[in-house]
């Protein structure tokens, strides 16, 4: 084997791609159960503090859309600095944000906490996507996306179960303490671990980027898919934000509510990873159109039926509300060119995020002014505007 080829050994093709796998799922784990422990956290503070459902959905929109406003230029400092120190700072700088928010007596410093929170959170999903698609992009692209987004889910059922346990046994304050330096730790394994598992490739000559701008080879499909993924996250993030509250009301307390969020991020970890793998067999639209139409029945069912059910249905409804989105990230490499997969990858994050981080404060107004119960239903039956938006994509993946 030549000198010239030896960016495409063997071993570069196994042993980075799977450290890169490992490296990106880590991270994902990390980030995911840091945003997400939120979720756990909003009743409690609604309490602590004397929150309306609105100034709780304020919150939320707080850590969202700081996500969704840095997505791209995480993607653009990523292509100067490299991924694996905008990762590792951006990791860092959310464990601090939740540290703050420990510290913090009333509503304007928590929002300050969150909103740095989110703002480290912002480099993880672009940056760690783009490292991955462009490591598997003559492979099993959606299985391994798919497989980091399974690790995500994991933080998402770890972390939120952990948080909740230690509330229960510490409080609030020395809870959040405990994982933002947790956070804060992990983003300096994280800095060692990609440089030994996920080195990046030394190249004699700087790659040629076919494309100008955002390197969208399709404008059409990228804009659909993008449509699709806005509806799909502000659906997720309202329900989640909000599911907490109704489960108070059918009496549900204390540390159950964060084994009520373990279920459903359970059932998510699992989504994540089968529908992935689905739509490489029975495809993308089918399998969208699947977990968009059970996500408008479970969160229906949530609603409407009696606690004893509500407990068998909360694992399917996280597999429906996540399962789409790895069908959704692995289809957006083959919209984009190569060279430009961090800046589109933040682009695409950028407006799913954003949507999501609007959505909280919007469904909390209509709590507010009518109930808890209502705006779920709105909620539920907003995944269905979905389905038309799949007919429109079928002829750029044909």
């Amino acid at each position: 084997m030549t000198p010239g080829n030896s960016g495409k050994s063997t071993e570069n093709s196994t042993s980075q791609r799977r450290g890169t796998l490992l490296a990106g799922g880590f991270a994902h784990f990390i980030h995911d159960g840091l945003t997400d422990c939120l979720y756990v956290l909003l009743p409690v503070w609604a309490g602590a503090f004397g929150l309306t459902h609105a100034q709780v959905g304020l919150i939320k929109m707080c850590s969202s859309g700081a996500l969704a406003a840095l997505q791209v230029p995480a993607g653009l400092l990523a292509e100067k600095f490299g991924e694996r120190s905008i990762l590792a700072l951006g990791t860092m700088l959310g464990g601090l944000g939740l540290v703050f928010a420990g510290f913090v007596t009333g509503y304007i410093g928590l929002l300050a906490g969150i909103l740095v929170l989110g703002c480290g959170a912002s480099t993880q999903h672009p940056l760690a996507s783009s490292l991955i698609s462009r490591a598997y992009r003559d492979g099993r692209i959606r299985a391994a996306l798919g497989t980091y987004n399974f690790a995500g889910d994991l933080g998402k059922v770890v972390v939120p179960f952990a948080v909740s346990a230690m509330i229960a046994l510490w409080g609030w304050r020395a809870s959040v303490h405990a994982y933002g330096a947790t956070v804060i730790l992990s983003g300096v394994i994280f800095f060692i671990l990609i440089g030994k598992l996920a080195p990046v490739k030394k190249t004699t000559e700087k790659p040629k980027i076919t494309l100008k701008g955002w390197g969208i080879q399709d404008r059409r499909g990228f804009s659909v898919l993008a449509s699709i993924s806005m509806i799909d996250t502000s659906c997720r993030a309202a329900f989640l934000t909000f599911v907490p509250f109704l489960l108070i009301g059918k009496g549900v307390e204390g540390a159950s509510i964060g084994f009520a969020l373990g279920l459903i991020f359970s059932g998510g970890a699992i989504g994540k990873l089968v529908c992935g793998l689905a739509a490489e067999r029975v495809g993308i639209l089918r399998t969208v159109i699947i977990t968009e139409l059970l996500t408008c029945i479970c969160i229906l069912g949530i609603v409407s039926l009696p606690i004893t059910w509500v407990w068998i249905i909360l694992p399917l409804t996280g597999l429906a509300l996540n399962g789409t989105s790895s069908v959704l990230y692995g289809t957006v490499a083959e919209f984009i060119d190569p060279n430009r997969l961090p800046r589109a990858y933040g682009l695409f994050y950028t407006l799913g995020i954003g949507a999501g981080a609007i959505s909280p404060i919007v469904y909390g107004m209509v709590s507010d002014y009518s109930s808890i119960t209502y705006a779920l239903i709105i909620i539920g039956l907003s995944a269905l505007l979905t389905l038309p938006l799949t007919m429109m994509l079928r002829r750029s993946l044909a």
